[in-house]
């Protein structure tokens, strides 16, 4: 057994693989298999294990992948979003740095006590991050090498393709196949998530896909858990515009021009496809500014979830303190949020917007493909997955 961050896991029994399937909202695994598409996981769900679990909030990628390597929430290991600000140096930065992480991880962990443990992530944004303080294998899909692709045998995909994805699985089964990993951990790229919706053709190609390398990992002898870091919903209007509450622009008309700051964790290099769009912000106030009344103000408007003070929303979404602002502001399913209309470049979008972030992406499945002894109607966490794939295997 080894203790990470207040829970305790058993050495695999074989090797398991943990999958984060980016972007992965159940109905995407759900439609793939009505359609056909996955007829692997479509007969391992008599023999194994489909479960509903919530993500942690902001529901974005650099939080929910770093929750699930530490078993804990943001609260514990501190990374919040993907991009936040830092109020001691006084700049708004990406959390791709490992000085910001708080926590061991799972991975490192085990390395630690001799285990062979490798991560394979789609972009390079998180490699640094899952790859902290851990001995092993860990690459980027995104920053491959020579010597990467080689052992891959696919050329260097592009970081906006689901090829990006696709080249993440194939590393894993020839990884299993040549130095044969106690743990591994893969991470993928939303790309496809990002501009398809479940059931539509191009997402049932890629869970086509996924579901050939869910095959080999299996006939390797490993233990498969698969989760996802957050779901995906249309953010449009009727007429497939994107559903923007622009929040700086808000704020500017009320309390003048940039007193306030408006965060978006979604922000990231990768802008493309979601225009730094997402469905959680948090703004910093002014000194003297009344908090209750902004959060009135701001709840008044259409298209939003919640408003909440700060203290209240780490409370209630345990997130780090003091990398949240005074106003934590998540929109509704169909709506998004950003700072100036002048700032969002929407150019790139090729699909009606679909995005994430908010309470309606929480949901996300966990998946085995061995039997479990979870208890009926138990309230998982994507988080869980290592405890329910080490600890509770039947």
């Amino acid at each position: 057994m080894v203790t990470v961050n207040g829970r305790s896991y058993a050495a695999p029994r074989s090797p398991l693989v943990v999958l984060c399937i980016d972007g992965c909202e159940p109905d995407y695994l759900t439609c793939a298999m009505e359609a056909g598409a996955m007829p692997y996981l479509h007969a391992t769900l008599g023999r194994g294990t489909w479960a509903l679990a919530n993500c942690v909030i902001p529901s974005f990628t650099n939080p929910n992948n770093l929750s699930i390597v530490t078993g804990a929430p943001p609260s514990v290991h501190g990374i919040c979003g993907n991009y936040f600000y830092d109020p001691h140096a006084g700049v708004e930065v990406m959390m791709n740095d490992p000085k910001y992480l708080r926590a061991e991880t799972i991975l490192a962990r085990f390395a630690d006590q001799g285990a062979a443990v490798a991560v394979v992530t789609a972009k390079d944004k998180l490699r640094r991050l899952l790859g902290h303080e851990m001995k092993g294998a860990c690459f980027s899909a995104e920053t491959a090498d020579a010597d990467v692709l080689e052992l891959v045998g696919l050329p260097r995909p592009s970081v906006y393709s689901a090829a990006l994805s696709e080249f993440v699985f194939a590393a894993g089964v020839k990884l299993l196949a040549t130095s044969r990993p106690d743990i591994m951990y893969l991470s993928t790229t939303d790309y496809v998530q990002h501009k398809h919706a479940p059931g539509a053709a191009a997402a049932n190609d890629f869970y086509r896909m996924l579901d050939g390398y869910l095959r080999r990992l299996d006939a390797a002898g490993a233990v498969i858990a698969l989760t996802a870091d957050h779901g995906m919903n249309a953010k449009t209007d009727a007429a497939g515009r994107p559903n923007v509450i622009y929040l700086q622009d808000l704020l500017d008309g009320w309390l003048g021009a940039g007193r306030a700051r408006v965060i978006l964790p979604i922000t990231d290099p990768y802008v493309v496809h979601h225009g730094a769009l997402g469905s959680f912000a948090t703004v910093y106030l002014p000194d003297g500014t009344g908090v209750d009344d902004i959060v009135t103000r701001l709840a008044a408007r259409p298209g939003m979830e919640l408003v909440i003070d700060g203290a209240a929303g780490c409370r209630r979404f345990e997130l780090p303190a003091d990398r949240m602002g005074d106003i934590i502001v998540i929109s509704a399913r169909d709506s998004v949020l950003g700072t100036s209309a002048a700032r969002h470049d929407l150019t790139g979008l090729d699909a009606p917007l679909r995005s994430h972030g908010g309470l309606s992406e929480q949901r996300v499945p966990i998946v085995l493909n061995r039997p479990t002894r979870l208890d009926a109607g138990a309230h998982l966490r994507n988080f869980d997955v290592f405890d329910v794939a080490l600890n509770r295997l039947a």
